[in-house]
């Protein structure tokens, strides 16, 4: 399968930037309990706030920031009001639904245990594969990535995942669903006629 991109030389996510509720206690887990380091920081101006950046390995970034007027996340809108497997996955159309993290495979279940010896809750293991549920119990040929799931301070739902196998052409099967096939808030709740 060809994966290259001919359009635009990109050399991945330069940095994904994420709203803080409270950059202390962001620095505090990223930093201290993901052990990134932070490498640049801004006051924005006119008393806008702040825009933090931590290294998240390979050259690419996840920043954060901080408004004063910030309303608060609303969990199954704004992000995942839970991890997959506990709950609901949706989110809005436009958030930002979860960030994965590539960790090597030998070290995977290693840095599961650590996070949990943090204090940080983790979801089960998810090896995801093409089955109808879409993960097994088990690792097999068909597992193209195995992941689990946690939660910053605020919510955000963060991955650490490991890519199995490479892709072939007969992973790319499905046909896009478009805006006319969503099922929006209140048609779910309309009264059948």
């Amino acid at each position: 399968m060809s994966s290259r991109n001919t359009e635009f030389e990109l050399g991945g996510i330069n940095h994904l930037a994420l709203v803080s509720s409270d950059m202390r206690a962001t620095i505090d887990f990223y930093s201290g309990v993901l052990g990134m380091p932070l490498v640049k920081t801004l006051e924005l101006p006119g008393g806008m706030g702040q825009h933090f950046f931590f290294d998240c390995g390979g050259g690419n970034q996840i920043a954060f920031f901080w408004f004063p007027t910030a309303p608060d996340g609303m969990p199954g809108v704004s992000a995942p009001a839970s991890m997959p497997g506990a709950g609901e996955l949706t989110s809005a159309v436009g958030s930002m639904n979860h960030v994965a993290f590539h960790v090597p495979v030998e070290k995977f279940d290693e840095y599961r245990e650590k996070l949990r010896s943090k204090g940080v809750a983790v979801s089960p293991v998810l090896n995801h594969d093409d089955s109808p549920a879409g993960v097994s119990r088990d690792v097999h040929e068909g597992t193209f990535v195995r992941s689990f799931y946690f939660q910053d301070p605020d919510g955000a739902l963060l991955e650490f995942a490991c890519w199995m196998r490479e892709f072939t052409d007969a992973d790319v099967s499905h046909e896009p669903r478009t805006a006319a096939d969503r099922v929006l808030p209140e048609e779910r709740h309309a009264p059948i006629a």
